[in-house]
């Protein structure tokens, strides 16, 4: 099973990603997974009851921030959420807001098959986004899901 998809990283104009992503489907593994999580991502990462919290690694453009709320437990759907972890999804999300000023952004969660979501891991997660409209890329017309920088 390959618990990564390449074929939505093509998008992605700069970094190693979607090389990261072929080296993950050699080693077989799910990224997302604590036992795998650090070998793959190298941003500083919080740890809470259901949640990693974290800086993407590839963040979208243009972003003035770019969170990751990383489930720790190896699930793909959000049916598959207890109710417990969706209420502590909603403590990280007010913290990270208040925290990182965050006057208004982007909540996206990435579950199920690949194929319908557009994400590249199909461990579930969820980003929290502020875009940079001071940006000279910003275009308000456009979101940041599929614009990668």
């Amino acid at each position: 099973m390959n618990f990564v998809d390449p074929k939505n990283s093509q998008h992605r104009p700069t970094g190693n990603y979607a090389e990261v992503l072929h080296k993950i489907i050699d080693d077989g593994v799910c990224p997302f997974c604590p036992s795998h999580l650090t070998k793959y991502h190298k941003r500083p990462l919080v740890e809470k009851k259901f949640w990693w919290v974290t800086d993407n690694m590839y963040p979208y453009s243009p972003v003035k921030h770019h969170r990751l709320l990383i489930h720790k437990e190896h699930i793909s759907h959000a049916n598959e959420l207890s109710t417990e972890a969706w209420m502590e999804a909603q403590q990280i999300l007010n913290e990270e807001t208040e925290r990182l000023n965050i006057k208004g952004g982007t909540l996206i969660m990435r579950f199920g098959e690949t194929r319908f979501t557009g994400g590249s891991v199909s461990h579930l997660h969820a980003h929290i986004t502020q875009s940079d409209p001071d940006h000279e890329s910003y275009d308000p017309k456009k979101g940041l899901t599929m614009r990668i920088g």
